[in-house]
């Protein structure tokens, strides 16, 4: 004889629970995006769910703005994935920085309500595929002496890190205008990857 059929309702909370989840990290993401001290009790207010049912499923704070940030970084790389890095190197750099200039704005909001909450090995995890995709993206343009060799690979990506979080801290300072991101980035970027000018003399030498 077969067994019975198991009880529907465990599955019908399971389900429950997972829209909860996916409602709760949505509001987080968009509450913290327009303002990194938003609370516990914003964000469930914009869920439209009681302030203890947040803490049923993300215990602290913490816990929450990590999912926050762990989400808008699974729909940013969503949009990578379908930049174009193909063919002239220096040229996919500038699609690559336009498209990740977009998405910066929004997770550099997260990333100031994320510190103190989230551990700096944390974020790097978080941010790994996207740094895996420049630093590849640069290795190529080395070897195919479109970019500069002579300081390492590792550096190079931080800088252009370092460009972009600058960029955003910039615009949010009110010092750069919004429109202005993109192009400037990709401008200071290519600066920096530019492979170094051989001195006059020396090029006259040679």
């Amino acid at each position: 004889m077969a067994d019975p059929d198991p009880d529907p309702a465990p599955r019908r909370r399971r389900a429950d629970a997972e829209r909860n989840i996916a409602r709760i990290t949505e509001a987080a993401r968009i509450c913290l995006s327009a303002d990194p001290e938003a609370s516990v009790e914003d964000v469930a207010a914009a869920a439209g769910v009681g302030r203890m049912t947040v803490y049923g499923h993300f215990r602290t704070r913490g816990a929450l703005v990590e999912a926050a940030l762990a989400e808008a970084l699974r729909l940013g790389e969503q949009t990578l994935e379908t930049v174009d890095l193909t063919g002239d190197p220096a040229r996919a750099l500038t699609r690559l920085l336009a498209s990740s200039w977009r998405l910066l704005a929004e997770s550099s909001i997260l990333l100031a309500a994320a510190d103190g909450h989230v551990s700096a090995a944390r974020v790097r995890e978080l941010h790994a595929t996207p740094a895996e995709r420049v630093t590849a993206l640069v290795d190529r343009g080395r070897r195919e002496g479109v970019f500069r060799t002579d300081l390492p690979l590792t550096w190079l990506v931080s800088a252009i890190h370092y460009v972009l979080q600058g960029a955003a801290e910039e615009v949010r300072a009110g010092r750069l205008a919004p429109t202005q991101g993109a192009s400037v980035t990709t401008a200071t970027v290519q600066s920096l990857l530019a492979p170094p000018r051989l001195p006059t003399a020396r090029r006259k030498r040679t």
